[in-house]
């Protein structure tokens, strides 16, 4: 990999973009390597959380669009955005948990690869911006269908439509961001996150974090539906026996996923 690092300890995944001397902007490359690290993930059973941040105290300063004008030779339009949409998707279907750990800026595409990750840690010195408007862009990395789920329509359209550079405190305000934390804490926090869900049934949670990316677009009786479909899978792994013995013996669970 030449633009991002991908570290594993004890399940916990971290891909960092390390494109330090453009604040991690994302070229073709970097896309290209992170749908790859992802998708490698997604195939890994001993891989149970995935934590995606930045080197040098950013997170991502959005797509370089400066190397993208220079490509050669350039890339259709669409075929470039369809590329790019393959990495959102990846992150929004992976089976496993996802934190995004947010340094410095996050804006453009790299606000909406925080955004796109189940949950957000930020340090107190974090930016996001839906940037686009003020670069002559509509929004994209699925920042269309990310900001309404999470903050409301009309919320939504004031962060996009004036792209304003939003403080860790106000992301957190809008319900953007999960926790916000003192940078010299952010590291030891998001470890405590990625070491409880690492030691959570992978297929309940996976099947969880399907339901709920889900549930806007399913009635009441399909939820009912896909819960039951789910506690039955559930029943017939074997954590779920696991969960009640560790109970009865008063100890922590060992889930094994399967």
């Amino acid at each position: 990999m030449e633009t991002i690092e991908v570290s594993r300890h004890d399940g916990v995944v971290t891909i960092t973009l390390n494109r330090p001397q453009k604040k991690n902007a994302a070229t073709t490359e970097m896309w290209g390597e992170l749908l790859a690290a992802i998708r490698e993930v997604a195939g890994r059973a001993d891989d149970r959380v995935l934590v995606i941040t930045g080197a040098g105290g950013e997170f991502c300063a959005g797509a370089d669009l400066w190397q993208a004008s220079r490509e050669v030779p350039p890339l259709h339009g669409l075929a470039s955005m369809r590329s790019i949409g393959e990495v959102a998707l990846a992150l929004h279907r992976l089976p496993k948990p996802t934190i995004a750990k947010v340094r410095g800026v996050a804006v453009g595409a790299g606000c909406n690869l925080a955004f796109g990750c189940d949950l957000v840690v930020a340090s107190t010195n974090a930016r996001f911006s839906e940037i686009f408007s003020r670069r002559g862009l509509s929004l994209d990395f699925g920042g269309s269908w990310l900001l309404p789920r999470r903050v409301g329509l009309h919320i939504a359209k004031e962060i996009a439509f004036f792209g304003d550079i939003l403080s860790a405190a106000e992301a957190q305000d809008f319900g953007l961001v999960n926790r916000v934390v003192a940078d010299e804490e952010l590291d030891a926090f998001v470890d405590i996150w990625a070491s409880r869900l690492v030691a959570s049934p992978p297929i309940a949670l996976a099947q969880t974090k399907r339901m709920l990316n889900n549930s806007s677009n399913v009635t009441m009786e399909q939820a009912l539906e896909d819960e039951g479909a789910a506690q039955t899978v559930n029943f017939s792994t074997s954590d779920t026996p696991e969960a009640i013995a560790a109970f009865a013996a008063k100890r922590e669970p060992h889930f094994q996923g399967r």
